[in-house]
């Protein structure tokens, strides 16, 4: 780089940033600033002389006030001017301020572009790297147009300096990760892999990066850097340290290089050259040898670079998976890590080990350690650290350790953080249905789940374990009983009930020969938990007792008794009311045999993947990676009921009893309820309860989003059910606004015909406008996530919220979503910074009738001041301290702007800690937005 001369020194500017660090407040800063401001303003436009020398000086100074945070609006040209000076500090500036300053949409673009072309054909590499670095930090589609097929050749010409080619091959990927599709340099791909042999490190750091990225895009053009990154990766390992001495690292040899190629390596499989696969398995065996050598360094980057180049390293081990002796190598030196001091390094050492375990060759070492992962379970204070445990604890879990694994999973689940409990219910329900090789084990595991984590069991759990005690006649007598037992608890979840009440409709008959479970004791007993159960719950049990009348004729009349009640004919739950009338009029009217027909057991579950697995899958793919590969490869049998001549003659034909693992893999999407017909065909849904009556040509309801957390927060979820995801990312600045909608497939099943438009409805017309500015595709692959964003402006003061209507075709089934957008006005609310006089002033001046909103009401929650502070800021205002005489009171103030008008507000929420009540005070010059302010704010305290 250039040496800056003594001249270049701009003495102004010092004393300029000098003025602004000795300001008192932000009012004298302010006024520093607007005087500054206003000079420049008249140098530009009065002196039409001024040398590069001036230009360059006010531009820097404009740069600084916009770094301060205000805003500027000119100056623009004057920079682009200083692109064409021939002077080194000029032209930096130049390109500085149009980096920062400087939109990608901006009507001088076309000169910009025009320059940076005139200074990238330069003979001086300063003048290149300048427009190199401002391509990059631009980085927009209309810059790879205009530079895509320039900057190549910048990176393969042999007059290139060193540090030119290295600005083009960052700049390159840059360009290539804004267009990956209008960028192909097949034409020259044999020419940069070459560069990975270039004599200057700084050149293959750089390069390796690009390459990577292009191989990832097309690997089969790119195919021969494998070659020639084995020999860079052994000659960087095999190195002494005075080799590489201007690259090393705290003793180690290139440690960013070496990372880079080896996780380039791994985009393609294993060399098949027996050369260069010998010499990559030589440098993988001295990585791993020299992190058994003694440190060079006690300082903690020594020991951060080494390990660094290690894990990479295991990384490249785990995908090749070829080299027995690499694999178990690599699996002893993470033990090493398990009970390492360094958080870091054990969190690390449980990931790596997780894939580790699916591997052939090196899934037994992993097991060796199980001990020493239980023991982090159960003792390490880290949460990230105990939930890689229990990923390493599931990867590792077989036959022979299963029933000490889930033990040791349902002991650490009662006090296991919220966070990764459902998570955890899961893995706890696929390990006991996969490895059981005894039923009563199995049913004993998932009532011990529901009991322990009740709130967490979702439907596919148990609905899960109905349909395995279903397909087992040799466990529904002890699931029955068992459930019995678990019904008669105290405190009885409701995911027991569900549970219980459909067991014992199916096979209740088992046990009703004990006193203690007679027929009358089962219905009591359900009954007893009726009434405090969810409206679903009791759908299900009303069908439970029709099924009593089948099973135990001599308690019809009890059960009747019920069906009839006028609580349940005259229930406001349209399904409640419908089912007690119909099965009160199917008890009465119809003859035992036709009852019994129509009441018959549930039929067996044919063959289909587990949708628990599949759940997980959603949650974590790679952890259920093992599980699905040895499904494949067993198939399992269809085990059929004895209640029908065709299962029999089938099951008789069966000489050994299936495992559980295998009947686990029978799933089909029926009536649990045992009401639909037998034996339905499999659907493409993963609901297990489909209601094929439902009316798909209504118009959808619309889904509110959630206001406790959206008002305050701008991502995060705004929709989801078995099929869709609706996921939402909000950026506001001024008056408009851009929305991220992010769908995603719930399901393996693709969705066709997909739709979604934003309806503003007549209550926002005129006042918001909406403009697509990313459209989302018509199909939706399966457990895919696709994008859709638009742009908005607020125009003027508004209430409601857009709706997002979603339309789609899954397995030819019409499906609609209408959900409401988390966008509402409080997001134009800019805060601002005032002090006590300015406020106090302000104050007394919104004073009039209809601009003051006050509410006093009774708080939700007992008062918390941090929390309160957290949500004035999370709505918008600015959270204002000492201006208050009570620092209790939280303070605030900010600018609606809407595109009409700004409407400056001022909040004061003043708590009465003893009573638990809030005053809470709102005034704008607007009594809309006073009042709307205030509601809502109301709500969430």
């Amino acid at each position: 780089m250039p040496t800056v001369a003594r001249t270049d020194a701009m003495r102004g500017l010092a004393v300029f940033i000098s003025d602004i660090r000795n300001c008192k407040s932000k009012e004298a800063e302010s006024r520093r600033i607007n005087k500054e401001l206003a000079n420049i303003r008249s140098k530009f436009k009065g002196d039409k002389t001024l040398d590069g020398y001036s230009k360059k000086k006010y531009v820097c100074k404009l740069l600084f006030i916009f770094l301060l945070g205000h805003d500027i609006d000119f100056g623009h040209m004057e920079a682009v001017n200083l692109l064409g000076s021939n002077r080194y500090t000029e032209k930096q500036i130049g390109y500085l301020f149009i980096s920062v300053l400087v939109n990608a949409r901006s009507d001088l673009m076309k000169l910009i572009v025009q320059n940076m072309k005139n200074d990238i054909s330069s003979s001086k590499p300063v003048h290149v790297n300048l427009a190199l670095h401002c391509i990059a930090n631009i980085g927009s589609l209309e810059m790879a147009e205009a530079f895509g097929p320039e900057i190549p050749k910048l990176i393969v010409s042999p007059q290139a300096s060193e540090s030119v080619k290295q600005s083009a091959a960052l700049c390159l990927l840059r360009l290539f990760r804004t267009s990956k599709e209008s960028m192909t340099y097949a034409d020259w791909a044999s020419r940069v892999i070459h560069l990975l042999n270039d004599h200057h490190m700084g050149v293959v750091t750089a390069a390796s990066s690009l390459i990577q990225a292009l191989a990832q895009h097309s690997p089969a053009e790119y195919k021969g850097c494998v070659a020639l990154a084995v020999s860079r990766l052994s000659r960087i390992v095999t190195a002494a340290y005075t080799d590489l001495q201007d690259y090393s690292y705290y003793f180690v040899p290139a440690p960013w290089l070496s990372v880079k190629l080896l996780r380039l390596l791994q985009c393609y499989p294993v060399p098949e050259e027996p050369a260069v696969r010998g010499r990559l398995v030589e440098c993988l065996e001295t990585i791993l040898n020299k992190c058994q050598e003694p440190p060079k360094s006690k300082k903690v980057q020594h020991s951060n670079a080494k390990n660094a180049v290690l894990f990479e390293a295991i990384n490249l081990i785990i995908h090749i998976d070829s080299e027995p002796n690499l694999l178990v190598r690599a699996c002893n030196q993470l033990g090493q890590f398990l009970q390492h001091r360094e958080t870091n390094l054990r969190y690390l050492a449980l990931e790596s080990m997780c894939l580790l375990a699916n591997s052939e060759f090196s899934a037994e070492a992993v097991k060796k350690h199980r001990e020493t992962v239980i023991n982090a379970l159960k003792t390490e204070r880290d949460v990230s650290v105990r939930q890689r445990a229990v990923d390493l604890l599931y990867a590792m879990c077989d036959k022979t350790n299963a029933e000490e694994i889930v033990a040791e999973m349902l002991a650490y689940l009662k006090t296991a953080d919220y966070a990764i409990r459902e998570e955890m219910v899961l893995k706890v329900a696929i390990l006991s249905e996969k490895y059981a090789s005894d039923y009563t084990w199995y049913v004993d595991t998932i009532l011990q789940l529901i009991r322990v984590a009740g709130d967490y069991v979702s439907e596919e759990v148990w609905h899960r374990v109905i349909q395995i005690v279903i397909n087992r006649d040799d466990a529904q007598g002890y699931a029955a009983k068992t459930v019995f037992e678990n019904l008669q608890a105290p405190a009885c979840h409701e995911n027991m009930v569900k549970v219980g009440g459909y067991i014992l409709g199916e096979f209740g008959n088992l046990i009703a020969g004990d006193k203690r479970s007679s027929p009358l004791i089962q219905f009591n007993l359900l009954h007893s938990k009726f009434h405090l159960c969810s409206p679903s719950t009791r759908a299900l049990l009303l069908s439970t007792y029709v099924k009593f009348i089948n099973l135990f004729p001599e308690i019809k009349s009890t059960v009747q008794n019920v069906l009839k009640n006028p609580n349940q004919l005259r229930n406001a739950d349209v399904e409640l009311q419908q089912r007690a009338l119909e099965y009160s009029q199917l008890s009465s009217i119809t003859s035992q045999d036709v009852l019994a027909t129509v009441l018959e057991e549930m039929p067996p579950f044919p063959e289909r993947e587990s949708s628990i697995l599949a759940k997980l899958k959603k949650k974590k793919p790679s952890s259920t990676q093992t599980h699905e590969k040895e499904q494949k490869e067993s198939k399992p049998l269809i085990i059929k009921s004895t209640s029908s001549p065709t299962a029999n003659n089938h099951n008789s034909e069966t000489k050994e009893k299936p495992t559980l693992a295998q009947v686990a893999t029978q799933q089909q999407s029926v009536d649990l309820l045992g009401l639909g017909a037998p034996a339905a065909a499999p659907s493409a849904t993963n609901d297990l309860l489909v209601d094929v009556l439902a009316d798909t040509s209504a118009e959808p309801s619309v889904v509110d989003f959630n206001k406790s957390t959206f008002l305050f927060k701008n991502s995060g979820v705004i929709f989801e059910n078995a099929s869709l995801q609706i996921g939402v990312k909000c950026e506001f600045k001024e008056h408009f606004g851009r929305v991220g909608i992010f769908f995603g497939n719930n399901t393996p099943t693709e969705l066709t015909e997909f739709t979604s438009t934003v309806d503003l409805g007549a209550s926002l017309q005129g006042k918001v406008n909406v403009t697509i500015y990313k459209e989302a595709p018509n199909r939706v692959f399966g457990n895919e996530q696709v994008q859709y964003f638009i742009n908005l402006e607020c125009l003027s003061m508004f209430q409601d919220s857009p709706v997002l209507r979603v339309n789609f075709k899954q397995s030819g089934r019409p499906q609609s979503i209408a959900v409401k957008l988390p966008v509402v006005i409080n997001k134009f609310l800019e805060p601002v910074d005032m002090n006590a006089q300015d406020f106090f002033a302000r104050w007394k001046q919104l004073g009039l009738p209809g601009q003051e909103s006050q509410k006093i009401f009774t708080a939700k929650v007992a008062i918390n001041t941090e929390d309160n502070q957290s949500k004035v800021t999370g709505f918008g205002f600015s959270n204002l301290v000492g201006i208050d005489p009570n620092p209790d009171n939280g303070v605030g103030a900010g600018i609606l702007k809407t595109k009409s008008a700004q409407v400056g507000c001022l909040l004061r929420v003043e708590p009465d800690i003893q009573a638990n009540m809030y005053r809470l005070t709102v005034r704008s010059s607007n009594a809309e937005v006073s009042s709307t302010f205030c509601s809502s704010l109301e709500e969430q305290f």
